[in-house]
């Protein structure tokens, strides 16, 4: 699975790097960032819980 997040819309709500510390992190501004694009199978699910609780819809899943 790969994740990427949309610079344009991330306007830094913070609840993917809340819900899910382990696939997201925050920049210098508070704005997401994914330090790896290739999600462990074992890392999915939390990837997924960031997707669903972003207001913004920045957060993109790629299986």
């Amino acid at each position: 699975m790969k994740v990427r997040v949309d610079p344009e819309l991330c306007v830094g709500h913070g609840r993917c790097y809340v819900l899910a510390p382990e696939v997201f992190e925050a920049d210098e501004r508070g704005l997401c960032l994914i330090p790896v694009a290739e999600v462990p199978p074992e890392l999915e699910a939390k990837a997924r819980i960031g997707e669903e609780n972003c207001p913004e819809r920045a957060i993109v899943i790629e299986d």
